[in-house]
């Protein structure tokens, strides 16, 4: 879970809406430039004091850390004047000097702030790789929440937390929603195929990400909303062509596909920069972008199967060896094999669908 630090200390009028927002959404922390400011806020939110260059009041009331300004030296006098509350290291990166203090600030300090000047993400890369060791918390300035996503993202692992200044209301939910983008995982069920029938040609999609899947891995598409089957990407070897470990092999274009925030959408609304679900046998999901999909008139294949409730699954894709689905422990099985009884894994979606959204209301598909 990645932290989200709120810092108000020039938030103007909107101040009191800005923190009422931030401690409903549960942010990890609030930074004031006085203790003031602090006071009255719930224990689930940390109370960060960044005062900048300036001294230290005589009393810090209820502040959990102070963020210092300074060097190394500065920070550890303070600490031992204030026992009782934590310290952490500002540093401003400009160059290749203040770049190697904060590579210091990283590996030595418990919090460090970072505010990288220059646009590009390589000085939070060298810091990252440079603290890879450490126990530390990184915590970066970002300008927006879209920035807030990359930072979040740097080196796959990001940095600890961001701190973002709001200037509306509003921002505070958008930041959290960020860092908590992370989709959880499914629990999967076990499909017994009922049914294969050649339906005749139609248009397919294959989808092709942005990212290499693992074997174990792919999307899930289906023709009804509730039920799902885990079609695998083109990771395992072929005779006549190279593999695709980017691309999924779909399914009919009117199918199902589950994009993050349990939303599905049709495979024939997936553009380059659309968001699909990655999923593997286990359940476990990450969120993919979409590099492209391509559409072409195939033979197409229905499979019809049954999940342990008794809830009626199809999927209909292309007809044609290649293209794969996954069974139970990671099982791949082509589709032109496909037997009644034979195992596929599977999801099935409880909530009927409105433009994708889950919404509580009556729909039947069949």
């Amino acid at each position: 879970m990645k932290l989200c630090w709120l810092d108000v200390r020039e938030s103007g009028p909107a101040r009191d809406a800005i923190v009422e927002e931030a401690v409903h959404q549960r942010v990890d922390a609030i930074v004031a430039a006085d203790p003031a400011e602090l006071e009255g806020l719930p224990p689930t939110v940390r109370k960060v004091l960044f005062p900048g260059g300036g001294d230290l009041p005589a009393d810090l009331g209820t502040v959990d850390l102070v963020v210092v300004d300074g060097d190394r030296g500065r920070v550890a006098a303070l600490a031992q004047e204030h026992p009782d509350v934590e310290f952490g290291r500002f540093v401003e990166v400009v160059d290749a000097d203040t770049l190697e203090e904060a590579c210091t600030a990283a590996r030595t300090e418990r919090w460090t702030v970072l505010l990288f000047r220059d646009p590009t993400k390589i000085p939070l890369e060298i810091v990252l790789a440079a603290a890879a060791q450490s126990t530390g918390n990184i915590i970066t300035v970002a300008q927006d929440v879209t920035e807030a996503e990359i930072i979040f993202g740097v080196l796959e692992h990001g940095s600890e937390g961001v701190m973002l200044a709001p200037s509306a209301v509003g921002e505070a939910t958008a930041l959290k929603t960020a860092a908590d983008d992370r989709p959880p995982a499914l629990d999967l069920v076990e499909l017994k195929v009922t049914g294969i029938a050649h339906v005749g040609m139609g248009e397919r999609a294959c989808v092709d990400t942005c990212t290499y899947f693992r074997q174990d891995e792919g999307i899930l598409v289906g023709s009804h909303s509730k039920g799902m089957v885990l079609c695998v990407s083109e990771t395992h070897p072929l005779p006549y062509m190279p593999t695709r470990p980017f691309r999924v092999n779909a399914g009919a274009i009117m199918s199902y596909t589950l994009a993050s925030g349990e939303r599905t959408q049709y495979l024939s609304e997936l553009r380059a920069g659309s968001k699909v679900l990655a999923v593997d046998v286990k359940g476990q999901t990450r969120v993919a972008t979409v590099g492209r999909v391509k559409i072409e008139k195939r033979p197409l294949l229905s499979v019809d199967a049954v999940a342990p409730d008794g809830t009626e699954v199809n999927l209909i894709l292309q007809d044609d060896w290649h293209v794969r689905v996954l069974g139970p422990g990671g099982t791949v099985l082509n589709s032109t094999e496909l037997r009644e009884g034979d195992r596929l894994l599977g999801y099935l979606p409880t909530e009927d669908r409105h433009v994708g959204y889950p919404i509580d209301e009556f729909c039947r598909e069949q």
